[in-house]
């Protein structure tokens, strides 16, 4: 299928597509070996409050979050 790329740098996805993928709002986008691939990316609406309690209730400190992500974000 054709899709064409706007001056805004958008792309409409053909209906026919998306109409076989669940219900999808974002797309994790990767350039490999000239090919722009999209892969839906399921989001999760999160209530913050609740997991800062988590944090507190377990006497977790903020330096202990950060470097939970750093570690998180380096596999």
């Amino acid at each position: 299928m054709l899709a064409k790329l706007t001056s805004k740098n958008q792309i409409t996805i053909p209906k026919e597509i998306l109409s076989r993928l669940e219900k999808v709002a974002y797309f994790d986008v990767e350039y490999k070996e000239g090919a722009i691939i999209l892969k839906p990316v399921r989001a999760f609406a999160t209530n913050l409050e609740k997991v800062r309690e988590k944090i507190r209730n377990l006497g977790l400190s903020e330096d202990c979050v950060e470097d939970a992500v750093k570690w998180a974000r380096s596999k």
